[in-house]
């Protein structure tokens, strides 16, 4: 059951030219035209992508302070930081206050302009099959919980 084109009743519906356009309707709007035939419904699953468990890059933890430490001994002000990154004076007063978490591509052009470090490597850890039983995998065996 999918939607008219024209009338929008939810319904059985099929290909019809209604003044030069070819429309999805159903029964009684293609009354107004040329039935054409009866349209195919095609299922289209999508296949779950499976990541390689490896390095992740992840932004440093103490980010903040790290970055403002390195403006400020560059003598650059949030203005003309902003600037020379290309990014808004907002942006950058979020990141200096813990506020934002910049992401990856943003890190790396904090790190080439600064030249600090704040992108590190993490091992991702495999879900292993050791901690569940022979029933289907759950939320608990796939959730790490940081302390």
């Amino acid at each position: 059951m999918t939607v008219c084109e024209m009338c929008g009743k939810e319904t059985e519906v099929f290909s019809a030219i209604i003044e030069g356009s070819e429309l999805t309707v159903c029964a009684a709007c293609g009354r107004f035209g040329k039935m054409l035939r009866k349209p195919v419904m095609r299922v289209v699953k999508k296949q779950a992508v499976e990541k390689a468990p490896g390095p992740v890059e992840t932004v440093v933890t103490g980010f903040a302070s790290l970055i403002r430490s390195a403006r400020e001994k560059a003598g650059l002000t949030q203005k003309d930081f902003a600037m020379s990154l290309n990014e808004k004076e907002s942006i950058v007063q979020k990141l200096e206050n813990g506020a934002f978490v910049p992401p990856i591509s943003l890190a790396k052009k904090l790190e080439k302009l600064l030249k600090i470090k704040l992108v590190e490597f993490e091992q991702e850890d495999e879900v292993s099959n050791e901690k569940r039983g022979s029933g289907p995998l759950t939320i608990g065996d796939i959730l790490n919980v940081k302390k």
